[in-house]
């Protein structure tokens, strides 16, 4: 187990500290975002709004669970994100997209969310590196991540970007990432976008970004809740 561990870690590893890491497909979202109504950050929130909407009581039973099919398809939307925040964020990035994907295509034979959960832990590989119910984790933990920057960065018109992703990253990810992981990351901050560039890149105004933000931060917010319910109904600790 340990060595899967250390694996895992090289992977990520791997990612932050390679000087020229390839090009992926989000960085012409970024590069270009033409004027339109539905940004990429109004289409996210969007999304998550839908999905917290079949949290509702009136909507989702217990039985029932949240969808995976819906789930991931949210999910999807947040990775233009990510690549919006350039190097800094590459690795998360990177781990990202990996477990949505990997989710999507859980999605093709399992309906639910709990669905994951009870299959691993029916086999006992919850923690296992590359099992879902880990890469589940390490999804709602990318959803938490965006909503901590979020909010640090709408604390004040002064704050910038890179204190507020600072903050964040602090909060949510570092205490589940090695040294080396967590070194290159806080390196990396001082490449991040200025909140004008940033602006320009999400094809936002201060205006429209605090709407989109605050939204996001309220929808996201029972989602990221409710994933952590299932771990711990299940007597699964989230220090990991």
């Amino acid at each position: 187990m340990e060595e899967e561990e250390e694996e895992e870690d090289d992977t990520f590893e791997d990612a932050v500290c390679n000087k020229t890491p390839a090009r992926v497909t989000n960085d012409a979202v970024c590069n270009k975002i033409p004027a339109r109504v539905n940004t990429p950050l109004s289409i996210i929130t969007e999304a998550f709004e839908n999905l917290a909407d079949q949290l509702k009581p009136d909507i989702t039973t217990e039985e029932d669970g949240l969808k995976l099919d819906a789930f991931c398809n949210a999910c999807t939307h947040v990775s233009v994100l990510f690549s919006c925040l350039g190097f800094a964020f590459k690795f998360a990035e990177m781990e990202y997209i990996s477990k949505v994907n990997d989710l999507v295509e859980a999605s093709k034979t399992l309906d639910t969310l709990q669905n994951i959960l009870d299959l691993d832990v029916e086999k006992d590989t919850v923690k296992t590196p590359g099992s879902r119910s880990r890469n589940l984790r390490r999804v709602r933990l990318g959803l938490d991540l965006i909503r901590a920057i979020f909010e640090k960065f709408l604390m004040t018109d002064e704050y910038s970007l890179k204190d507020a992703a600072t903050t964040a990253y602090t909060e949510v990810c570092a205490p589940f990432h090695t040294w080396a992981v967590r070194t290159a990351v806080y390196a990396g901050m001082y490449t991040l976008p200025t909140r004008d560039q940033l602006l320009l890149r999400l094809n936002e105004t201060e205006q429209s970004v605090e709407k989109n933000m605050r939204r996001y931060m309220e929808a996201s917010r029972p989602i990221i809740e409710y994933i952590d319910k299932l771990y711990i109904e299940r007597n699964i600790k989230l220090d990991w």
